[in-house]
């Protein structure tokens, strides 16, 4: 007889169960997640995106700083305290007078602009599905820009200020390029392709009409199409204020139904969202913004296709959010004219031309992003 074994059981084959494991640690939940919430009074309910509001107060402090720091800058330097001071009327006179009339125009028309701009691309980009559908890809800005150049060119105002027939120019292109690009719907692709074409007749106008013009016109008419924010004035700041007042609520309240139009018109008509009416009402809010901002301060290149897509990657959303692109526009434009300003030494360089420096990078990504992405129209 053997003797028994003494040995404990036998360890599990290689080829047998596995021992159960310890359950994983499950990592906290960011405090950065969207948080559905419910109030009883007022009757409101919705989703709290923590990212996104951050993204917004970051942008809206970087762009005031910016801002202030704009106002220190020229022949007459003032320290940063001055110019906080003399925004509210007090300190020195000769202070006074230079950031309030001198200075503070030029800074403000370049933050509206770049909150025209920003909204503008963001509700275009949203409303085609499209990142590189923004104003100045698809011939906006050239044709508010024909109709101005004109104006100035030719002397014919017909009584009406710039913004008006910036407005008139801008609309009047957007309609022509819809119409083009309808073929049983209007696909972001054949949109783009057909707004390319018709911004390259307006840009062809546009320079018949600067050469048609004398030495003087010429140069009115070139410093202004490069996008330039140099001897900006209280009218310009004043029209563009009160053209944001009311467009500005106007596309912010219809966010919600731009955000059901990125899923499709079926999807959208399905969720009870008027589809022609509200796309009608966004293109016009849209070119609207357009054409005021171009009135104001030219046509800044590349600011309403770059500053939504920065947004969206800063916010983590879906699609570019109106407010936060905006805001992105403010920073962007502020910024631009800050390196215009100070990067070369005794020379002030239009802004537009460090909006196109830096945005043509960004085309470039983006178109690189879609073809990989193979979407089409």
């Amino acid at each position: 007889m053997t003797a028994p074994s003494t040995s404990g059981p036998a360890a599990p084959s290689p080829t047998g169960p596995a021992a159960p494991s310890a359950p994983k640690a499950t990592a906290p939940r960011s405090t950065l997640r969207r948080r559905p919430f419910r109030l009883a009074f007022p009757p409101v309910s919705g989703v709290l995106r923590p990212r996104l509001l951050l993204t917004g107060l970051l942008l809206a402090a970087g762009a005031f700083l910016l801002f202030c720091w704009g106002l220190t800058i020229g022949d007459y330097p003032v320290p940063l305290g001055d110019v906080i001071k003399a925004l509210g009327g007090s300190g020195d006179a000769a202070t006074v007078l230079v950031i309030q009339e001198l200075r503070l125009p030029r800074a403000l028309t370049g933050l509206l602009v770049g909150v025209a701009f920003g909204v503008s691309g963001a509700v275009f980009q949203t409303m085609t599905r499209n990142p590189l559908a923004s104003p100045d890809m698809i011939g906006l800005t050239a044709g508010a820009g024909t109709a101005v150049v004109a104006a100035v060119v030719l002397g014919w105002t017909g009584g009406m200020g710039l913004s008006t027939l910036g407005l008139l120019g801008s609309l009047a292109t957007a309609l022509l390029v819809y119409a083009l690009a309808w073929k049983r719907g209007a696909t972001g692709y054949r949109i783009i392709l057909v707004g390319i074409g018709v911004s390259w007749i307006c840009t062809s106008a546009t320079d018949f009409l600067v050469a048609r013009g004398n030495r003087f016109e010429a140069q009115a008419a070139l410093g202004w199409l490069v996008g330039n924010l140099n001897g900006r004035t209280w009218d310009q700041v004043n029209t563009l204020a009160l053209a944001l007042a009311v467009l500005l609520p106007v596309t912010l309240g219809m966010s919600r139904w731009l955000r059901t139009l990125q899923l499709g018109d079926d999807v959208a008509a399905g969720l009870g969202t008027p589809v022609q009416p509200v796309r009608l009402a966004l293109l016009l809010a849209g070119v609207g913004l357009v054409a005021f901002g171009t009135a104001a301060a030219g046509p800044v290149a590349f600011v309403a296709l770059a500053a939504p897509q920065i947004a969206l990657r800063l916010a983590g959303t879906s699609s570019p959010p109106p407010l936060v692109s905006g805001l992105t526009g403010a920073f962007v434009v502020l910024g631009s004219d800050l390196l215009a300003r100070e990067a070369i030494s005794g020379t002030e360089l239009p802004v537009g031309i460090v909006t196109g420096a830096l945005g043509a990078p960004v085309l470039l990504w983006l178109l690189i992003r879609v073809n990989r992405a193979g979407s089409g129209g």
